[in-house]
């Protein structure tokens, strides 16, 4: 299981201190981590992480918890990076509303630069993969897309907070 890290609105952001971060870092690591398991390496007690784990997903920074899945080892098809083009006024709700419901999206963003949002998709196939694209051209808000086929995944991790590693290349 991994933690799902995300940052709240910043009208309600909480407020992190630096033992926040190490639980959260921890907890991303390994998200079935156990509370007492993250005291003993924090040398803190099993309370304190409770109380703060509660905090955190009380206020939205931790979401939920998730298994990440291999699905290659499943032999199951494979991804693709999608852009998506939008109409005028096409706001990121509207892109949000647009691919809601197509379980092919594992991940979607807005982005600056030429594209308005950019998919990752799962696919078990081209043919899958040809329908999913028409689907998405038939949405009134798309104008166009340009897709890439991912051939091989260098890095991914689950989100989190940028410096909790010790290997950020920002402190080298």
């Amino acid at each position: 299981m991994i933690m799902s890290i995300t940052s709240t609105s910043m009208a309600t952001k909480p407020t992190l201190d630096d033992l926040d971060r190490k639980i959260l870092a921890i907890l991303r690591r390994d998200g079935r981590r156990s509370f007492a398991d993250v005291a003993r390496d924090l040398d803190i007690s099993i309370a304190t992480v409770k109380r703060r784990v509660d905090r955190l997903e009380d206020s939205g920074v931790v979401q939920g918890y998730a298994a990440v899945i291999d699905t290659t080892r499943l032999g199951a098809g494979f991804e693709a990076i999608v852009e998506v083009y939008c109409a005028e006024k096409t706001t990121p709700r509207d892109v949000l509303s647009t691919i809601s419901g197509l379980e092919e999206v594992v991940s979607a963003v807005t982005v600056s630069g030429e594209p308005d949002a950019v998919l990752r998709v799962q696919v078990l196939d081209v043919p899958h993969l040809e329908r999913l694209i028409e689907s998405l051209r038939r949405r009134p808000s798309i104008v166009r897309t340009r897709t890439m086929l991912v051939l091989s995944v260098l890095a991914d991790r689950p989100s989190g907070l940028i410096g909790t590693s010790g290997g950020s290349a920002a402190s080298v």
